[in-house]
């Protein structure tokens, strides 16, 4: 059995995102509150593997997690999109007209932005979790208060859907990755067919820099799918540069890598993992 840490408890978007992915296999999720509870679990145990998300439709990069996941050493392994969809839901019986205040994760409800705009007389209020918003309401019997959060969250604890689909965009879709420390991560990769990479280097302060790295991936036939800077703590405009990359000769793809290191600092491949489609809706 496969054990997985994720952020947020049974119902959450983690919870199903790393049941779909590992969907062939018998899992375990190892419930943690935070982000960083989650490389600590893994920490803890090398052969706990993790997901988190990196990115999303509406709301753009987890800005954090790129941090988090340079800084742990984890390599990633895998990744998988998820339609995304919210559900307004509170004890039974109850009306919307009854509803005094919603609370969910501030990311919910930055992508249900319209729908609270339409109900201003209901307070956001920012938790942990989307599940665990629902757990809390279903557990304290908590009348007047709504959570944002899956349908499965809502029909786990027993609680009633009052407005269904109610995230701005429709076409809200969130990645993650599936993470693990670099000796499970060479186990659960061997023999896949890889065509994806992400990789996290600095530029000097130089006309152009930028601009030379990405020449030489073209050149080499490697396609960039998301470029990301993240300013460097301590170092006044200075910045990281994530980059994902999909590529289908891996022995070219490994040339291009070789060409421009000479041209970065502080380079680290973050994992080579196969590239996870879309889905229709």
């Amino acid at each position: 059995m496969k054990r997985i840490a994720i952020q947020g408890g049974a119902g959450s978007f983690h919870e199903i995102a790393a049941h779909a992915y590992f969907s062939e296999d018998e899992i375990e999720t190892v419930e943690c509150d935070t982000f960083k509870d989650v490389f600590k679990a893994m920490e803890k145990d090398e052969n706990v593997l993790g997901i988190i998300a990196i990115e999303n439709t509406i709301v753009g990069s987890l800005l954090q997690n790129h941090n988090l996941l340079r800084e742990s050493g984890c390599r990633i392994i895998g990744e998988y999109k998820l339609r995304i969809s919210h559900q307004f839901v509170a004890l039974p019986g109850q009306k919307i007209e009854d509803i005094k205040e919603v609370h969910s994760h501030p990311i919910a409800l930055m992508q249900c932005e319209d729908f609270l705009d339409k109900n201003r007389n209901i307070m956001a209020v920012e938790s942990d979790d989307t599940a665990i918003s629902a757990q809390e309401i279903a557990e304290k019997r908590i009348k007047g208060r709504a959570a944002i959060c899956s349908r499965e969250a809502a029909e786990k604890f027993g609680l009633e859907i009052l407005e269904e689909g109610i995230e701005t965009n429709k076409r809200n879709f969130t990645r993650f990755l599936i993470i693990a420390k670099p000796d499970m991560a060479y186990k659960m990769n061997r023999g896949m067919e890889l065509n994806k990479s992400t990789l996290v280097f600095t530029l000097p302060h130089e006309e152009g820099s930028l601009s030379k790295v990405l020449t030489i991936l073209s050149f080499y036939h490697i396609n960039l799918t998301k470029i990301q800077s993240l300013p460097i703590i301590g170092r006044e405009w200075e910045y990281q540069f994530y980059v994902a990359l999909t590529f289908s000769d891996y022995e070219r793809y490994r040339q291009g890598l070789d060409a421009i290191r000479p041209l970065t600092s502080e380079f680290q491949n973050l994992g080579e993992y196969r590239e996870a489609q879309t889905p229709l809706n």
